[in-house]
């Protein structure tokens, strides 16, 4: 059968097409750019893709009127005063451009719904499932709680906070109950409910054995890495003053940390069960959900990450177009670093900068300038990178995102999602002239106004020896 999939560059999309793949069905992605789809998918040559932005309904009317379902897996975590407007004209113009196909069912991952005054988010949540019921297709809604697995925000988040800290002062909240479920079961239910009669129609909750509170889980991470936590509740913390704790804590935005802190007041815990009559499944525990997350990371094999997704305020869904660097109204600091050991381990210690390898010279200056990122609403750069190994264009890296990871060509294109007074891109590339090979290493920063050219001048003597020293250390470079 002819599956539609909306979301498919996001964290749970990415991880649907393989199987749906493996299930015989032909796949089409609906994203609103292809060149990042064909960067970080290992399916772009095995599913159809087609372009659009929902909230341009003029854009997509190349959708197969042959579809037999559709998943509508868009989120967002967007703290702007709109987002719920925008989620529900998403939702809208998707339902609309459904009415013309032979659409039998559309299914859509929602969140618990089951407490009493909902946050913002769980609200907006609520009503894009009302939206997408007001289209000729029957709509398949499942409602989750936290996911867990590698590279879900809730995962990285419990991961940093019980990773860092020994002792934790932390909110009320943390007593709040849940029900967490494991990535590979929410993907089971995903495909369980495809196409399946009991399904069409109908609102289910699905969550994992466990019932537990923020706190339990936290404690239930420490014990499946062995470490030794202290956890000390204090009931006067504001949402306000959490949220900045999550913040500098961890690798979220400051919108999603507000986002979270106004969600967890929320109990997340099924309340039926009838997805048992529809899709019979054993899901796995909470700890084990935790064993395997960290199996895939040991592996090098997280398929994707929620860090991965575009920062709103940052770059837009054409980031794309920002591949190709300016050369007009731009300052550059550039760095020719001859070398003569073979070129593909050079290439190798380029695509794995950041993250676990850091910026091979001078770290602490790259950690203070994400701390300094964070103090005044930036990224930071404790976000660090999805895989240790592998790169693909849309990926972050600390506090930059990835324009171009080209291993047939030898250059890596980094743009700056960091707080600065212009633009900025750091670009690596492997060159072979005149019988010698060097690598070229170009800092490109566009100034916004005066004070974006102050900020040049006053960063230069940094520049001077922190690309010069990074340079040295990339083309020397051996793993031990």
């Amino acid at each position: 059968m002819k599956v539609l999939l909306a979301g498919a560059n996001g964290y749970i999309g990415t991880r649907l097409i393989p199987v749906l793949l493996e299930a015989g069905h032909t796949v089409v992605c609906l994203v609103r750019d292809k060149r990042r789809f064909h960067e970080q998918s290992d399916y772009s040559d095995k599913v159809t893709l087609i372009t659009g932005d929902l909230l341009r309904e003029q854009s997509i009317e190349d959708i197969p009127t042959d579809v037999d379902a559709a998943y509508y897996l868009v989120h967002s975590m967007s703290q702007s005063a709109d987002f719920a407007a925008l989620e529900a004209l998403s939702a809208h113009n998707f339902s609309q451009a459904l009415d013309k196909t032979d659409c039998k069912q559309v299914i859509f991952l929602s969140g618990i719904v089951n407490d009493d005054n909902l946050s913002d988010h769980l609200l907006s949540r609520k009503h894009v499932e009302d939206v997408l019921k007001e289209g000729k297709a029957p709509v398949t809604v499942l409602r989750a709680a936290i996911i867990i697995g590698s590279g879900s925000s809730s995962f990285e988040i419990i991961r940093d906070l019980t990773e860092k800290l020994p002792i934790m002062t932390v909110p009320r909240w943390v007593h709040t109950r849940c029900q967490p479920i494991a990535i590979r079961d929410v993907l089971g239910y995903l495909e369980g409910v495809l196409l399946n009669d009991k399904a069409f129609g109908k609102t289910f909750d699905i969550g994992g054995p466990d019932i537990l509170s923020f706190k339990q889980m936290m404690l239930g991470y420490a014990k499946v890495r062995k470490l030794k936590r202290y956890i000390i509740t204090i009931p006067f913390l504001s949402p306000k003053i959490s949220s900045y704790w999550l913040y500098f804590v961890t690798s979220t935005s400051y919108s999603l940390a507000q986002s979270l802190v106004d969600s967890m007041k929320n109990e997340t815990i099924m309340k039926n069960h009838d997805i048992d009559n529809v899709v019979k499944r054993d899901c796995l525990p909470y700890e084990e959900a935790l064993a395997l997350a960290f199996k895939k990371i040991e592996q090098n094999s997280i398929v994707s990450s929620w860090k991965d997704a575009l920062n709103n305020g940052y770059l837009t869904s054409g980031f794309m177009d920002q591949i190709k660097v300016p050369q007009n109204g731009t300052l550059e600091y550039k760095v020719k670093q001859p070398f003569k050991r073979e070129s593909a381990e050079v290439l190798k210690n380029i695509m794995a900068i950041g993250g676990n390898r850091g910026w091979y010279y001078w770290d602490w200056i790259w950690s203070i300038r994400g701390f300094l990122d964070k103090l005044f609403g930036g990224v930071g750069s404790r976000r660090g990178r999805t895989s240790n190994i592998n790169v693909s264009a849309g990926d972050v890296i600390d506090f930059w995102r990835v324009l171009l990871a080209d291993k047939i060509n030898r250059r890596l294109l980094l743009y700056a999602e960091m707080k600065i007074p212009g633009e900025a891109w750091l670009e690596f590339k492997i060159i072979e002239r005149n019988g010698g090979t060097f690598l070229s290493q170009v800092a490109t920063f566009r100034p916004r106004g005066l004070w974006g050219r102050l900020y040049w001048y006053l960063m230069w003597p940094f520049h001077l020896f922190i690309f010069n020293g990074m340079a040295k250390r990339i083309v020397n470079f051996e793993e031990r």
